[in-house]
Formats: C-alpha cells, sequence, structure tokens
C-alpha cells in the first residue's frame, strides 16, 4: 500500500516536471521561430526533437516501475536545463543584436574647454569668460552649444570668431580667450599641429548633439557595400569622430564571394556637402558623421555603399579572444607592441592582433602596409566567424562587443543574413585589395592653411579598384 502511495506520488511530481519541460521547450521553440535566425528545416528538426523528449519523458511516468518514474525525472530536468539555457542565451544574444544594429543617428559631443590651470571648475564658473568659436564648419552645432551655454549660465555670453579650429586652439592656448567651443572630432585635427595640447587642456562641459541619418531601402538577399569604420574613441560608439580605418566590404550572398578594399586614411579627396570642392583627409570625414565618409568613398569609387558598421578598434581584443584566437597571414616578418610576427601565417589572440593591425613603422610603405594587415586580419575574422566554430562563442562574443559596435544593418537583416548562411553553409571567398597613391604636404579643408601630410590618389588604381567592386556586385 505504501509502495503504491509513494510510486503515485512519484508519477505525479513527475508528470508536473515533464509538463515543465513541455513548457521551456515551447519557449525555447517561439523564441527561435521569432527571431527569423533559425532555417524552417532546423526549425522542424529541433521541435521533432524536443517533441520526442517529451514524449520519452512523460511516457516514462506512467510506467509501473519506481526506476522508470526516477529516470524519465531525471531526464525530464536534464532537458529543461538545457532548453532554459538554451533560451537565456539566444535571448541574451537577440537583445544585443537589437542594440548593436539599426542605427538610425549619429552624436556630435560639443566641448567646451579651458586651460588645464584655469580654476573654473563648472560652465557657470566661465559664465564672464571670453569664449571662441568656428565659423566656416560645424557651425550649426556650434550654435546649439552656444544656446546650451547660455541657458546653463542664464545670460549672454561673450564670443570671439576664429576660421579654423587650429586658430582657436592656439588663441585658448595664449590667453586671447579663455574658453573654446568645438566639436570633439575636432580633437585629432589638433594634435596634428599642436603638440601636446590635451594635455594643456580640460573640458569643462560637453553636450551631445544627436542628428538622424536617412534610411535608404535595402536587402541583404542581394549584393551590397558595408563601410567597416575603425575609430578609438573613449565616449559613445555614436560620437562622431576620425576613421583611422576606412574599409568596404563588398558582399555577394549569391555567389558567396568578400571583397575588403582599403581605402588610407590620408587619402586626399573631397567630401560631399561639406568641404564645398576643397580636398580634405579621407580620415577627417569621420567629422562630420559617418554618412559624409560614405558619402565621401562612394564619390571616389562610384559605387553606392549601403550599410555601415563602426568598430572601436581596441574591441578587436575581445572578439578575437571571443572566437578562440585567429590565424592571420603576414606579408612581412617584423615587431611592434612587444610581439614578433613571421612572415606567412600566425596565430594570434586579441591583443597580438591589434599590435599587428595598428603597425606602420616598421613598413616603406607605412600606412598603405597597415591597411593591408588591417585587411588580414578582418579576413580572418570571418573565415572563423563563418565557420561552424561560431556557434559555440556567438554569444560571449556579441556580449562582449555590444557596446563597442554599431551598424545602421537593422536586426532583422542581420537576422536574415545568419540565416543564409545557417540554411546553406559552405565558406566564403574573402579577398582583399588597397588603395594605393603618392604622399604630399597640402592644406586641409578641416586644418585651413596648415600643411598636413596626403596621400594624392593614384587614379589608375582608383579605377581598378572600382571595376573589381562592381564586378563582384555582378554589375558588370
Amino acid at each position: 500500500m505504501e509502495r503504491n502511495w509513494q510510486h503515485s506520488i512519484n508519477g505525479i511530481i513527475g508528470k508536473i516536471i515533464t509538463i515543465i519541460q513541455l513548457g521551456v521547450s515551447i519557449w525555447f521553440i517561439i523564441s527561435l521561430w521569432t527571431s527569423g535566425m533559425v532555417p524552417m528545416k532546423f526549425m522542424m528538426m529541433i521541435i521533432v526533437a524536443a517533441l520526442v523528449m517529451f514524449l520519452i519523458t512523460f511516457g516514462l511516468q506512467f510506467v509501473r516501475s519506481n526506476g522508470a518514474n526516477l529516470a524519465g525525472m531525471i531526464l525530464s530536468v536534464l532537458f529543461l536545463a538545457v532548453f532554459a539555457f538554451g533560451t537565456a542565451a539566444f535571448l541574451t544574444a537577440n537583445s544585443t543584436l537589437e542594440n548593436v544594429g539599426g542605427a538610425t543617428y549619429k552624436t556630435d559631443n560639443m566641448l567646451v574647454v579651458v586651460r588645464s590651470d584655469d580654476p573654473a571648475e563648472t560652465i557657470t564658473d566661465a559664465k564672464d569668460y571670453l569664449f571662441g568659436r568656428l565659423t566656416t564648419v560645424d557651425q550649426e552645432n556650434t550654435e546649439k552649444m552656444l544656446n546650451e551655454i547660455r541657458e546653463n549660465v542664464g545670460q549672454e555670453i561673450s564670443v570671439l570668431q576664429y576660421e579654423t579650429i587650429q586658430e582657436e586652439a592656439q588663441a585658448l592656448l595664449n590667453g586671447e580667450i579663455e574658453a573654446a567651443v568645438y566639436n570633439e572630432a575636432y580633437a585629432g585635427v589638433i594634435e596634428e599641429t599642436i603638440e601636446g595640447y590635451s594635455d594643456q587642456i580640460k573640458i569643462l562641459h560637453n553636450y551631445g548633439i544627436k542628428t538622424k541619418i536617412e534610411v535608404e531601402e535595402r536587402s541583404v538577399e542581394k549584393p551590397f557595400n558595408v563601410y567597416i569604420s575603425g575609430i578609438d574613441v573613449s565616449g559613445p560608439i555614436t560620437t562622431s569622430s576620425r576613421s583611422d580605418v576606412n574599409i568596404i566590404m563588398t558582399v555577394n550572398p549569391e555567389t558567396k564571394k568578400i571583397l575588403l578594399t582599403t581605402t588610407p586614411r590620408d587619402y586626399y579627396v573631397e567630401i560631399p556637402e561639406v568641404s564645398g570642392g576643397q580636398k580634405d583627409k579621407l580620415t577627417h570625414a569621420g567629422i562630420y558623421g559617418v554618412d559624409r565618409s560614405m558619402a565621401t568613398l562612394e564619390n571616389l569609387y562610384g559605387i553606392d555603399v549601403t550599410y555601415y558598421a563602426r568598430v572601436n578598434f581596441t574591441s578587436l581584443i575581445k572578439i578575437v579572444d571571443a572566437l578562440g584566437g585567429v590565424d592571420v597571414n603576414s606579408e612581412y616578418a617584423f615587431k611592434a607592441g612587444g610581439y614578433s610576427f613571421s612572415k606567412g601565417m600566425n596565430h594570434m589572440d586579441g591583443k597580438k592582433a591589434l599590435a599587428f593591425s595598428r603597425e606602420r613603422h616598421s613598413f616603406s610603405d607605412g600606412d598603405n602596409q597597415r591597411g593591408k594587415n588591417q585587411e588580414a586580419v578582418l579576413s580572418a575574422i570571418i573565415q572563423k566567424a563563418a565557420s561552424p566554430a561560431i556557434l559555440t562563442s556567438a554569444n560571449q562574443i556579441l556580449g562582449n562587443i555590444g557596446d563597442s559596435v554599431e551598424t545602421n544593418m537593422t536586426h532583422d537583416e542581420m537576422a536574415q543574413l545568419i540565416n543564409m548562411q545557417l540554411s546553406e553553409g559552405g565558406s566564403w571567398e574573402v579577398e582583399s585589395q588597397a588603395a594605393s597613391g603618392k604622399g604630399d604636404n597640402q592644406s586641409c579643408f578641416s586644418s585651413g592653411s596648415q600643411q598636413l601630410y596626403v596621400m594624392w590618389p593614384d587614379e589608375a588604381v582608383v579605377g581598378e579598384l572600382s571595376r573589381k567592386m562592381k564586378q563582384v556586385l555582378g554589375e558588370n
């Protein structure tokens, strides 16, 4: 009698556990289904497997054996844990894709800076100061910042105007003005001409200005171009900044071909709707927003660039380490950042890959070779990410890069690409090419009359690069 009672109790407990197992498995299936990432053939396999697991564990609760009941409960708890862990991991990854993707705005971080020894601690302390401002570029953001200052101090402020950021910065250091107002993106331009400038000033006030970026109609099922911008900023990834890495990734999902085209940061080009026909460094286009960098490259190569991905290049460490390292081909043997690189294939962790990507002084071709090395690292990451090994670390990778990557590709578009890769399988053919040119010293739109190092584009090379990109796109 007692044995039958115990068996009945075990059976009830077992059935409850298996019902919970069924509920969690349904939750897992719904999460996969609504994400759009998993191909239908895999969804059917998962549904059948979940159903079979439930039937086995639930059926064991009807066998008149305490051993069978116990085995069913143990299996049910194991399956329940697997589905619960899978659901949690998937929802985390899905949330990260939503946070990283769908960027529709850029941020200009406007600053008020004073000399490092200035006694002012807040913007209200500087209400009677003489402020400097630019009059030739970034006027709309500067006006918004000046209004922000007026609202904070509660009175009108005195302003002195300058044509170039270098003149304004030097005026601050010379004591001609007591505070300078400008876009944080210009900090790098100032450092190019005033050595040690950042150590001589302090930020008194900052104000982020968001501007919407227009989104065009597009599809990831057809060939497309992605602009990959490598920046190095300490603030939000959306902040406008010079772009030290400029790579166009031409993707053809139909032929599974990827072409990486690197353009040197010092390429001497026009910035559409900004420089008014005057030339500037490509890296300076990022000051005016990622959309201006895209437009500059579109104008240079005669192509359409649909998507962009902005990466804080120091996040490369996290990405490579999460992948378990990558194998990168080096054209030269050299040393950099405390590491030695041999000619040929090198296995690299994140820190080694970053050192490899940043080095340029070891090469006679300088920045051109650095661009090729960055392409080599990116190629290695793509190959590793497109392999089945990515499935074991995808959640870790997404968790690590969430605050270091920004793209205008939406969650649904990224999910569709993942779905296509899982459905069709296979590796991608990745090819690289790089623009080149002749070094010179010229004045730039963003730096006024100051002579800076630039690189004149080799028109023949640019034409050939453009032809190859259009070939991968299927346009010729």
